[in-house]
């Protein structure tokens, strides 16, 4: 499975739930991993490295709202390989968030949510793309939610930031197209990942309605997501940029 070999790529909020799991599967199909997360992403690099070798992963403390965390990480990247071929614009606000009415939520809160959710994914793509622009080559994966397209209750700073997602993934599309950079949303439903299933609130409010609005009448687990990312990520996706590919099992129909 080399479906990836010799290419680099940076998973943002990779210490933990799907970020975790995103950056397994590259190192699996060959991809040297650099690891980002604001959090102790150590154990993620650990269990590649063991697997794969120690040259394989690389942790990168990073906090993808700060300008200047995400300028370091691009040089420290570019220091290890000398380029950058993917990113996975995983990192976000969600999981801790407990269930609010409009009413409720407090707006430094929301603020928080915006600057994680969607400026970091801006600033990953502002400093990830002149390197890109270079090799005129690139993947990059932004990871939305279903939510964006049918909404979520209680839950309007995470639904709004993931429109804002999609957005994003269609202007940079094609703005970066003419240098041959696909980008791409990767849009799951609701996954019981390690973080999810750490939040009773989540699993309790949300579980049954989105499980009974699927098609396919489970539960989401993270490896039923491993087969788009790889898609997204490898050759066989060169002539695909600026769509939405949603793993949900039906809910939603893009």
């Amino acid at each position: 499975m080399d479906r990836l070999k010799d290419q680099i790529a940076i998973v943002t909020g990779a210490g933990v739930g799907l970020g975790a799991v995103y950056s397994r599967a590259l190192a699996d199909e060959g991809a040297t991993v650099v690891l980002a997360d604001i959090a102790d992403a150590t154990s993620v690099a650990e269990s590649i490295q063991e697997k794969h070798g120690s040259a394989r992963a690389h942790v990168i403390k990073t906090d993808v709202s700060a300008e200047k965390q995400v300028e370091a990480l691009i040089t420290q990247t570019l220091a290890i390989s000398g380029k950058l071929d993917i990113v996975v614009n995983n990192a976000a606000v969600f999981s801790s968030l407990p269930p609010a009415a409009v009413t409720e939520i407090d707006v430094e809160l929301w603020d928080t949510v915006m600057a994680v959710n969607v400026r970091g994914l801006f600033l990953m793509a502002k400093h990830a793309a002149p390197h890109m622009i270079k090799n005129k080559a690139g993947k990059i994966i932004n990871i939305a939610s279903g939510v964006a397209y049918k909404g979520m209750p209680n839950m309007l700073h995470y639904s709004a930031s993931k429109g804002a997602v999609l957005t994003i993934t269609r202007s940079l599309a094609r703005e970066l197209g003419a240098h041959n950079i696909c980008v791409n949303t990767l849009a799951p439903g609701l996954i019981m990942s390690d973080s999810i299933a750490a939040n009773e609130e989540h699993i309790d409010d949300y579980r049954a309605p989105v499980i009974a609005s699927r098609s396919l009448k489970r539960d989401g687990l993270p490896e039923d997501l491993i087969g788009a990312l790889i898609f997204l990520a490898s050759a066989e996706s060169d002539f695909m940029t600026g769509q939405t590919v949603a793993v949900d099992g039906g809910s939603i129909n893009t």
